[in-house]
């Protein structure tokens, strides 16, 4: 994909973004846009920083470190979000490398998140997973757990904001995104991580704060 088709899809999901939290009844009081680059090298990127995209997510903690930190040389004002499957072995790159982390879903990853914050100095904001199609395939704590994961994750002192999803494709996403919401408000959590290409307008009506938009803006992964 060319520079250019980047810069103007980019552009029409920044608009698509703003139609849909004017249509909404009472959107999140702000929605930031995740431009998600797995797959995808510096060639692609750089249109987006360009154009003054400054949010980014990345799948996997050991493809981040390979190419964020040269690019963060340049524009040190990157915010960048871990959106994949966390193992618990991986702790301290990503607590070193990311701004937020997406996917906490159990108790052993949350006391070793404690424990490389504590030691590095640096608080990533954290999500916590939830897995809201119980499928077992996927990663995330189930709706029924979550609770026991959140008041966990507060007892360790974590920073964590707010929860997200990714709802099973096979299903509309609306009542998923519900769900979220629901435990989100039921636990004063702010921040509702839900809604990728094909489904972030309907994230938005349900209160999404973030949103992760990847082959909308750069293509198919690569």
């Amino acid at each position: 994909m060319t520079p250019a088709q980047i810069n103007e899809n980019l552009s029409a999901i920044v608009a698509r973004i703003a139609a849909a939290r004017k249509a909404a009844v009472k959107p999140a009081a702000a929605t930031t846009l995740i431009a998600v680059t797995k797959t995808h090298g510096p060639e692609n990127i750089l249109p987006a920083l360009i154009a003054g995209q400054r949010v980014f997510g990345e799948n996997r903690v050991q493809e981040a470190a390979g190419k964020w930190p040269a690019l963060r040389a340049d524009y040190n004002d990157i915010e960048l979000h871990l959106i994949g499957p966390l193992q618990s072995n991986k702790a301290r790159e990503a607590v070193a490398l990311f701004d937020a982390i997406h996917t906490l879903d159990r108790p052993r990853l949350a006391d070793a998140l404690r424990a490389e914050m504590d030691r590095a100095g640096r608080n990533p904001f954290l999500f916590i997973q939830v897995n809201t199609g119980e499928e077992a395939q996927k990663a995330g704590v189930g709706p029924r757990d979550a609770a026991a994961l959140i008041a966990y994750a507060r007892t360790l002192g974590l920073p964590l904001k707010g929860l997200m999803c990714i709802p099973p494709a096979e299903d509309a996403p609306a009542p998923h995104f519900a769900l979220l919401q629901k435990i989100a408000r039921d636990h004063d959590l702010p921040l509702l991580s839900m809604g990728m290409s094909g489904d972030f307008e309907t994230a938005i009506r349900f209160g999404a704060t973030h949103v992760r938009v990847g082959s909308a803006i750069f293509g198919e992964r690569l």
